[in-house]
C-alpha cells in the first residue's frame, strides 16, 4: 500500500539540482510527481537536465510511470521561470481582449516552452471570478469580474495548454475571488450560499471543464453555508457532493499546497493529508517544507492501519493517477537541447506577449 500512497503525492525540491536523498525518496516511495519553485529554476539548460534526472527515476520506481513535473506558470506576478523565457503578462489583459483564440494562442505558445523542458503540468489557468476589487491574493491573475468572460477566456487556456501537451490545472475551487483574506496566511471564510456560487463562481469551471480538464486545484477557504466544520479541501461536501455528485466531474483532483497557514494554523499537520483524501482529493500538494511530505505518508499509513482511511480510496487514486499518465505522459523526456534553445523565448512568443499588453493582437500571430 504504500506505493500507492506514494503516487498520490506531488512534492517541492529544495535546490536547482536533485540531492541523493530527494532521488532516493521518490525512488524508495514511488512518488507520483514534483512540482517546480522559483528557487528551483536557474536557465533553460538547467531545468531540462533537472528535469530529464527526475524523470529518469521512474525507471527504479514500483510503478515505471512518469512523474508528474508541475509548475505555477500563469503569468504575470505568478511565473516561475525568468527570462530567456517568454515573460507574460496576466490574465487580466486576456481578460481585457475578450478573445479566444489569443488566449488559446497565450496557452499554447507558453506550454510550447514549459514541454520543450520537459515540465508536462502548469496548476492554471486561474479561473476564479474577481467579484471583490480589494482581494490582492488574486487580483490581476484573474481574468475579470463577469463569469462569462472568465469562463470564455479560461476554456480557451485549457484547450491551448492541451494543445501544446501540458496537462492544465483550474484553480481554485469552488472559487477564491471573493476573498479580502489570503489563504497563504490563514483562514478565509466565505457566507456564500450554493446558489450564489452556482450563479457566479462555478459557472467557468463547468466551462472548464466541458473543455475536457483533466485536472482542478481546491481552495483553502471555509464555504459555512456548504459545509459548517472543514474549508473546503477537507470538505466532502464540496469535494465529493458537490464537485463529483452535482456538478459531475470525473477527472482528478488535487489540493493546494497543504502547508499553507489557513490550513496549518487551524489543524493539526498529521490530520490534513488524511482528511483531504476521505474529502476527495486524489493528489496532495506538498511545495516548500522539506519533512511535511514524510510526515503526510507516516499519517496516512497510520489511518489506514487504524481503518480511519479506506484502502480502497488508496487504491482507487492510484489508478485514476496512473490512468492519467498512461493517457497523457506518453512522452515524458525534454526536448533534445537545441530544440530548447530554438523554443524558450521564441520571436513569435514575445511578439505576442508585448501584443497582449499593448492591447493589438496582430492576425499573423494567431494563425502561425
Amino acid at each position: 500500500m504504500n506505493q500507492y500512497i506514494g503516487q498520490q503525492l506531488v512534492i517541492g525540491l529544495q535546490g536547482a539540482t536533485l540531492t541523493k536523498d530527494e532521488a532516493d525518496f521518490i525512488v524508495k516511495n514511488n512518488i507520483g510527481g514534483v512540482i517546480l519553485m522559483k528557487r528551483n529554476c536557474e536557465s533553460p539548460r538547467q531545468i531540462r537536465d533537472l528535469v530529464a534526472e527526475i524523470q529518469s527515476l521512474r525507471h527504479k520506481q514500483t510503478d515505471k510511470a512518469p512523474l508528474f513535473v508541475s509548475i505555477d506558470m500563469e503569468g504575470g506576478r505568478v511565473a516561475r521561470l525568468s527570462a530567456p523565457f517568454t515573460q507574460w503578462p496576466p490574465v487580466a489583459e486576456l481578460g481585457k481582449l475578450d478573445s479566444t483564440s489569443v488566449a488559446f494562442k497565450f496557452a499554447s505558445f507558453m506550454g510550447n516552452e514549459l514541454r520543450a523542458v520537459g515540465i508536462n503540468t502548469d496548476f492554471a489557468p486561474c479561473v476564479d471570478v474577481l467579484t471583490n476589487p480589494r482581494n490582492t491574493a488574486i487580483g490581476d491573475r484573474s481574468a475579470g469580474q463577469d463569469p462569462e468572460l472568465v469562463s470564455r477566456v479560461c476554456s480557451a487556456l485549457v484547450r491551448g495548454y492541451i494543445k501544446a501537451g501540458v496537462i492544465p490545472c483550474a484553480k481554485h475551487f469552488p472559487g477564491h475571488g471573493n476573498t479580502a483574506l489570503d489563504s497563504h496566511f490563514d483562514l478565509p471564510v466565505e457566507e456564500k450560499t450554493l446558489a450564489e456560487l452556482d450563479a457566479v463562481e462555478l459557472v467557468p469551471f463547468k466551462k472548464v471543464f466541458r473543455a475536457r480538464l483533466d485536472l482542478v486545484m481546491t481552495t483553502h477557504i471555509k464555504f459555512p453555508k456548504l459545509d459548517p466544520e472543514w474549508p473546503a479541501t477537507l470538505s466532502r461536501a464540496i469535494l465529493t457532493d458537490l464537485l463529483r455528485d452535482q456538478l459531475r466531474y470525473r477527472n482528478l483532483i488535487i489540493t493546494d499546497d497543504l502547508d499553507m497557514k489557513a490550513l496549518t494554523k487551524h489543524y493539526d499537520k498529521a490530520l490534513i493529508p488524511v482528511r483531504a483524501l476521505q474529502a476527495g482529493a486524489n493528489l496532495l500538494l506538498y511545495c516548500n517544507e522539506p519533512e511535511s511530505h514524510i510526515q503526510a505518508i507516516a499519517a496516512i499509513e497510520a489511518a489506514l492501519k487504524d481503518k480511519k482511511l479506506d484502502a480502497k480510496v488508496i487504491a482507487e487514486n492510484h489508478r485514476k493517477v496512473l490512468d492519467l499518465k498512461k493517457e497523457k505522459l506518453t512522452h515524458p523526456e525534454p526536448s533534445p537541447m537545441e530544440d530548447v534553445g530554438r523554443i524558450v523565448g521564441h520571436p513569435d512568443h514575445l511578439r505576442l506577449a508585448k501584443a497582449i499588453v499593448a492591447g493589438a493582437v496582430p492576425q499573423d500571430l494567431l494563425t502561425t
